[in-house]
């Protein structure tokens, strides 16, 4: 059967949805962009938003095949299951757990056999799925871990994935060997709180023996890790993997906050002062890195002065690069009960005064890289003699390159900036 998919969300939907694409051919299916008997519809709930963008693509990819068998799996047909049952366009809801049954199910749908829509829930065990690089892509990623057992009180994500279940450390090594044997030169390790790695996995090996041993069994690849929880990057940390030259030089801590009443409020576990120090140890352990975040603004209770000193506290923080997103609330959450709503109005503005800060530390973050050498993963072309690409920082670099060519290494002088982007021509 022809199989098409749509994905909305993290790095660990994209993951999800290229291993199903291989599980899908593996069964001796053909994937498609359109004209689908099945289509495969990975949906994301972080935000209200993420809910509206969700039903859209029901919509959408209805329209686009009108007799296809379309199911829902993800973190919205997880949390919101009725919601997503009463929407005329869903045939089949698999949820977050058992994906490699979803294939299967989907075709029994399209053969007329019945199915229930309830979703499959997740599993106390670690999935291992096929790793692989997206449709499009260039770089590869590797789910090592799942879940979370955080529950910070804006987010719904630990209702939606379960408890934290890690890939058994040989099997994570399996992965990456197929990986260097299909000549991949990147691969990003995520998972939903990686930070949590090994904890529920005999002898409890943590997320920095994990890279390091990964770092070391594929000397040739660039490692480069998704988002981290700031805790994380104590000493030990730090030191063991800056003997990693082949670890990229890009840390994302999440921050949400940079004041203490409101981080207590979230059911965050560390102080401002504690994330600083995290910040300040990468820094001297890995010089020139990018150290990247997300913020929510206007949660509930913020005032003013608060929001202020997270204002303040991200200016001393340098970051590279900021994720800002005023606060959504989430049904079934301690959060979306609190007092003190802050208007939309008011978090809206909120967010555009950190998103002009965002900008305005990106650009000093990006002037200091002029006249540098650096190696950036050609990508995609952009015109004629242009291939865009990473380095192994997070930011993305438009190369003047003679001989292009996707997913090749080149080395690269930075000569010019705009934006976002670093213009640089391979030596």
């Amino acid at each position: 059967m022809k199989f098409g998919f749509y994905t909305l969300g993290c790095k660990v939907n994209r993951f999800e949805t290229q291993a199903l694409e291989q599980l899908a051919r593996m069964q001796g299916h053909q994937v498609v962009s359109r004209d689908a008997d099945i289509f495969i519809i990975n949906t994301c709930t972080v935000t209200s938003v993420s809910d509206h963008k969700n039903i859209r693509a029901f919509h959408k990819i209805r329209k686009e095949n009108p007799h296809a068998v379309i199911a829902a799996c993800g973190c919205f047909a997880q949390t919101n299951p009725d919601k997503v049952a009463a929407q005329p366009e869903v045939d089949l809801i698999c949820g977050t757990g058992d994906r490699a049954s979803i294939i299967a199910r989907c075709v029994e749908a399209a053969q007329g056999r019945p199915d229930s829509k309830a979703p499959e829930a997740p599993g106390r065990a670690f999935e291992v799925l096929p790793a692989g690089v997206p449709a499009g892509r260039t770089r590869a990623l590797l789910k090592v871990q799942d879940g979370c057992d955080n529950y910070c009180s804006y987010c719904i994500i630990p209702y939606a994935r379960g408890h934290v279940r890690s890939m058994p450390f040989d099997t994570v090594l399996q992965q990456v060997d197929g990986l260097k044997r299909q000549g991949v030169h990147e691969i990003v390790l995520t998972g939903i709180e990686i930070a949590a790695y090994g904890r529920d996995l005999p002898g409890h090996p943590g997320i920095a023996d994990l890279i390091s041993a990964v770092c070391k069994y594929a000397p040739e690849v660039r490692i480069r890790l998704s988002s981290l929880e700031p805790r994380v990057a104590d000493e030990a940390f730090c030191r063991e993997l800056s003997a990693c030259p082949n670890l990229a030089y890009h840390f994302h801590l999440s921050l949400q906050s940079g004041c203490d009443t409101v981080l207590a409020w979230m059911n965050r576990k560390y102080t401002a002062a504690q994330y600083l120090a995290a910040v300040d140890r990468l820094r001297r352990y890995f010089p020139g890195c990018s150290i990247t975040t997300d913020l929510i603004v206007g949660f509930p209770g913020e005032s003013q002065e608060e929001f202020d000193q997270t204002a303040a506290f991200v200016r001393e923080c340098r970051f590279a690069d900021m994720h800002v997103f005023p606060y959504s609330p989430r049904e079934g959450t301690p959060a979306a009960g609190m007092d003190g709503q802050v208007p939309a109005q008011e978090k809206e503005r909120r967010a555009a005064q950190m998103k002009g800060l965002a900008k305005e530390m990106r650009h000093a973050f990006l002037s200091g890289f002029m006249g540098q050498e650096l190696d950036v993963l050609l990508e995609h072309p952009v015109r004629d003699g242009v291939w865009a690409g990473h380095a192994q920082y997070h930011f993305t670099v438009e190369v003047e390159t003679p001989s292009g060519g996707k997913n090749r290494m080149a080395r690269v002088i930075i000569v010019g900036q705009s934006g976002e982007r670093l213009y640089g021509k391979e030596i």
